[in-house]
């Protein structure tokens, strides 16, 4: 049987799937004009922080568009960060947070997903469907989101309104939040939650298996979800985040972008970055 969805989420459902250009919704209103900042990175291995640091810069230097970068490493105990706190429309990528709060939610309750949840959240996160997400969107509601998002200390994420979640505000340091939660022990996702999500990531289908898994050293483990959107500001945003793991690492890397001239830009953008991560690590 094929539930109806509301009228609202259908451009905002096209758009994301098939690039379509949005003009019916209200533009966020841009962030006032500074300073091009510059890549922070910090590590407890000899240089490795400021490798990474030179090697993000010059991955970045002609690329056009605003970026945001964060890395973490907990082998070395390195982090790289660029915009951090910087709010992009997540697209897709808010996917894996409706996974987190509705696995979440299930543990609160003492159950397990249904088959039918199963089945929506497969969808989701493998093929990113976007019938399906408003499914679980709907109904887990906005209460039952924002809770998590609370559980999960991701204060800087705005969930979309009306519908709209793929206009979700997100941030680098809440998407680095997630991930560092869905690959290590914690309180808020239990160990068979945090495998569920990394397995779906894991098998997200071959031509949506790009952005931060670039580059990825062979033997190294790869989860991944990708978000791309076109609007009437900004351009296209293309996002991805991603967790690694193996040879001697065990690393997440986000990567948010808007202000592309085609989707294609924006993931040749991230692309450049996830390359330099993934071999300086490798050489670490």
């Amino acid at each position: 049987m094929t539930t109806r969805r509301p009228r609202r989420t259908r451009p905002l459902a096209a758009a994301l799937g098939s690039g379509l250009l949005i003009s019916v919704v209200a533009a966020a209103s841009p962030a006032v004009a500074a300073p091009a900042p510059a890549v922070s990175c910090t590590s407890a291995k000899a240089g490795l922080a400021a490798k990474l640091k030179k090697d993000i810069t010059a991955a970045l230097a002609n690329r056009k568009g605003t970026v945001a970068v964060g890395l973490y490493d907990r082998t070395t105990r390195t982090t790289c960060t660029l915009r951090s706190t910087s709010a992009y429309d997540s697209a897709s990528v808010v996917k894996v947070t409706v996974l987190a709060a509705l696995l979440w939610d299930a543990k609160k309750h003492g159950r397990y997903l249904t088959a039918r949840e199963t089945s929506l959240a497969t969808a989701m996160i493998t093929k990113s469907d976007n019938a399906a997400t408003s499914t679980l969107w709907k109904q887990l509601g906005l209460t039952k989101i924002k809770g998590f998002l609370t559980a999960a200390g991701m204060t800087q994420t705005k969930p979309g309104a009306n519908g709209y979640w793929g206009l979700t505000r997100i941030t680098v340091n809440d998407e680095q939040k997630l991930l560092k939660l869905v690959t290590a022990k914690n309180t808020v996702l239990s160990d068979n939650s945090r495998a569920y999500i990394l397995k779906l990531m894991g098998q997200v289908v071959s031509s949506q298996r790009w952005g931060t898994p670039y580059g990825v050293p062979s033997g190294v483990s790869v989860a991944v979800k990708n978000g791309w959107l076109q609007r009437a500001t900004y351009g296209w945003r293309v996002h991805s985040v991603g967790a690694f793991k193996g040879r001697g690492h065990d690393y997440m890397i986000t990567v948010l972008t808007h202000g592309n001239s085609t989707m294609n830009y924006g993931v040749a953008t991230i692309q450049g970055v996830a390359k330099v991560i993934h071999r300086d690590l490798a050489a670490s």
